[in-house]
């Protein structure tokens, strides 16, 4: 596997046990959870999976793997980078500094000063 694809399923890694880990499916996910989701070759994910640990991304726990704090960091980052076109403010939507996020009156007053005024 060249540097360019080893980079890529990576990516594919941390940004799959970053989203697993936050809406509770998996901390310490088993590589064949990770093949499964990923639609991946066991024999592509498994040497990935050993340069990570090897690299200090993520921790070995028996057969599964936990992001380690680097690899935390990187997972956020690189989950970020990913979807910053979808969770970005679209025109005409609040975003955290708008003054409606005041208080549930102000929020009310928005919806009817702001026509098509989208709230998160």
């Amino acid at each position: 596997m060249d540097e360019l694809e080893f980079r890529r399923v990576r990516d594919d890694v941390l940004q799959a046990m970053y989203w697993m880990h936050a809406e509770g499916l998996a901390d310490a996910p088993a590589a064949v959870e990770l093949v499964r989701f990923l639609a991946i070759e066991p024999a592509t994910l498994t040497p990935v999976l050993e340069r990570m640990v090897g690299d200090g991304d993520l921790e070995r726990d028996g057969e599964r793997h936990r992001l380690s704090e680097r690899g935390r960091g990187e997972a956020k980052r690189s989950f970020a980078d990913e979807f910053a076109d979808m969770t970005r403010p679209g025109h005409g939507e609040c975003d955290e500094d708008c003054w409606c996020h005041d208080s549930p009156e102000e929020a009310a007053r928005c919806l009817e000063d702001r026509a098509g005024h989208v709230h998160g």
